[in-house]
């Protein structure tokens, strides 16, 4: 599925970036300037089920490897770096081979999905999130200015949350890169709920480069922008 983009600055250097579950391009609203005003040009996308890229038929639609695939079929390859959130970082990982960015950076990857059993399991807590009142979205993200809510319902309307569902294998399952393809920063929140940090340290073993921002949220870059920024020196 080719995917809808967004496009930020005209310099030489590329900048990939790619949005958690429910969100799409707009949750980077301060990131793709910053980083255009340092002579990228950045490219954000909708992937499939969010913002104004198309949505599948059923769950199945929302395979996590298809997430991957759609970043391979828009994104051009050799990007000067790519930045991948959450699900963004998962799809971003299956995809790095290919897309090939001098650097990747994976923000509080979706790489670990505590498995949840009973009525409300991982895939339909995480569809729950569709009804979120801005009453309940300020609660969980007391940090956030006020427009990242107002986004955050905008894109929630928009958002098919069919891609929980289509993600209901990774919940519980081990999805830890064995190695990076290219040199690659895992910046993570502080504490994060995706990566444990047994899974950091590993994750530091296997040749990662960790950084935490301590205190911030999973998402970090609405969080703590001046964190998420501090974070990426060296890697932009």
């Amino acid at each position: 599925m080719r995917l809808h983009t967004r496009t930020w600055g005209e310099g030489d250097r590329v900048a990939l970036l790619i949005h958690g579950i429910m969100a799409d391009h707009r949750t980077w609203r301060r990131v793709d300037p910053a980083l255009a005003a340092r002579g990228l040009r950045v490219i954000a996308v909708d992937l499939r089920g969010h913002g104004a890229t198309g949505r599948g038929d059923h769950s199945g639609d929302y395979a996590m490897e298809l997430f991957a695939d759609d970043l391979v079929e828009t994104l051009p390859a050799g990007a000067d770096v790519a930045i991948g959130h959450s699900l963004g970082g998962l799809a971003l990982s299956l995809a790095a081979a290919r897309l090939a960015p001098e650097r990747a950076v994976y923000s509080d990857p979706a790489w670990y999905l505590p498995r949840v059993e009973g009525e409300l399991d991982g895939p339909k807590a995480l569809a729950r999130a569709k009804t979120l009142s801005r009453q309940e979205i300020t609660a969980l993200n007391p940090r956030w200015e006020t427009e990242d809510v107002e986004v955050e319902l905008e894109t929630l309307a928009l958002w098919d949350e069919n891609t929980a569902f289509g993600l209901a294998p990774a919940f519980g399952a081990d999805l830890l890169p064995a190695a990076p393809v290219v040199p690659s920063l895992v910046q993570l929140a502080g504490p994060s709920a995706m990566i444990s940090p047994a899974n950091a340290a590993e994750l530091a073993r296997r040749g990662f480069h960790v950084r935490t921002v301590a205190g911030a949220g999973h998402t970090i870059h609405r969080d703590d922008f001046d964190g998420f920024m501090t974070s990426l020196d060296g890697w932009i």
